[in-house]
């Protein structure tokens, strides 16, 4: 077998390792038991059939156009499926259904669409449902060549950022969670539906370290550690109540030198000092009556972890969040974090929240009002 260590571009290294991630899974055959999904050694937790599942999905997915589409779904996906995703699809059941109304049109308007994932693992949910998920976390990048949700195409490369959640079960797709960046996206056009962020603005960057596509087996002790600093933080900050200063907070988790990258709307922040300043700081401080977290799913893989919720909290805009007034509403928040962690801390932060659906439920379709304005 070739090796992928030696000095080979980076799209030459990527092949080769799939290749072999591809010769070490078992195949399935009619008549023989399925691989057991979830194999734990001393040094190793084996996903390895439902991460080849997956990537030969997205082999296929990605370069299906049309009604093809509908087909590629069912192959992978089971008949009962169902998709959660930002707004306006929310949840669809099926993966006809999926194709029809989320794949058939994006590709439509994106032409030449390529994968561009910066973050893959896998891992078994370790709260009560149980399971185990495959997550890819990147870019979708095309060509705007024709209007997608109203978004005025603009001919030129644009970028749709995206996080996916895979539940594999019975060597087929039955749960996928996938969250989009649309107001990023929207920015891209030309079109910004949001009062000046707070942080900055950027397509942004996969790890720094780049090791975050993890298509080999990791130690079993490097994902408890994840998933144990995880944990940690969602106990500091998901109850907003600690007697410690809010810097001093977060470095009992966070390196120093942290990186949130987070959605358009909030934008990214560098350091603990900015991200108290420039989102932490100024979120809590527009809500009141925040609920417990509720995820979904939430697992580690390497030094690499994240979950997901549907939605994650509750909690009432009291006013100056995205520079808009207190509506005294309740509002979810349906977010994906997807963390690399550093030593015993954490280190970025990539974060996906469905603030249109946000805004909506504060009566104001964000949406709907931005594509509008050059039509009406």
């Amino acid at each position: 077998m070739q090796n992928c260590n030696s000095h080979t571009s980076n799209q030459a290294r990527l092949f080769c390792i799939r290749m072999q991630l591809y010769a070490e899974t078992p195949s399935r055959k009619p008549g023989n038991n399925p691989v057991t999904p979830y194999q734990r050694t001393e040094t190793a937790v084996n996903f390895q059939a439902e991460k080849k599942l997956v990537l030969s999905f997205y082999d296929v997915l990605d370069s299906a156009e049309g009604i093809e589409l509908s087909s590629v779904m069912t192959q992978f996906c089971a008949s009962n499926m169902l998709w959660r995703g930002f707004h306006p699809f929310d949840e669809i059941s099926g993966p006809e259904e999926v194709a029809r109304q989320f794949w058939q049109p994006l590709k439509q308007s994106l032409t030449r669409l390529q994968r561009r994932q910066d973050i893959f693992f896998a891992g078994k949910n370790s709260l009560s449902e149980g399971g185990v998920w495959v997550i890819s976390m990147g870019h979708l990048m095309g060509l705007f060549d024709a209007p997608w949700l109203g978004i005025r195409p603009t001919g030129k490369m644009a970028f749709l950022r995206y996080c996916e959640f895979h539940k594999i079960s019975g060597g087929k797709i039955t749960e996928t969670a996938m969250y989009f960046d649309i107001p990023h996206l929207m920015v891209q056009a030309g079109q910004n539906p949001f009062p000046p962020q707070t942080a900055a603005h950027l397509v942004q960057p996969g790890p720094m370290t780049h090791d975050g596509l993890l298509f080999s087996d990791q130690p079993v002790s490097e994902g408890e550690k994840t998933l144990a600093v995880i944990n940690a933080m969602i106990s500091d900050l998901g109850q907003w109540n600690s007697v410690l200063s809010l810097e001093d907070e977060l470095a009992q988790t966070w390196n120093d030198d942290m990186i949130w990258w987070g959605p358009e709307g909030i934008g990214a922040t560098y350091t603990i000092e900015r991200y108290a300043k420039q989102h932490s700081g100024p979120f809590r401080a527009s809500f009141s009556d925040r609920s417990k977290t509720d995820h979904v799913c939430r697992l580690a893989e390497g030094h690499y972890g994240g979950f997901f919720g549907w939605p994650n909290f509750t909690a009432v805009p009291i006013g100056g969040f995205m520079g808009m007034p207190a509506t005294g509403k309740a509002g979810e928040f349906r977010v994906i974090d997807i963390y690399r962690r550093a030593g015993d801390k954490l280190a970025e932060n990539w974060i996906f929240i469905d603030l249109l659906h946000f805004w909506k439920q504060q009566g104001l379709d964000i949406l709907n009002r931005t594509t509008q304005i050059e039509t009406s």
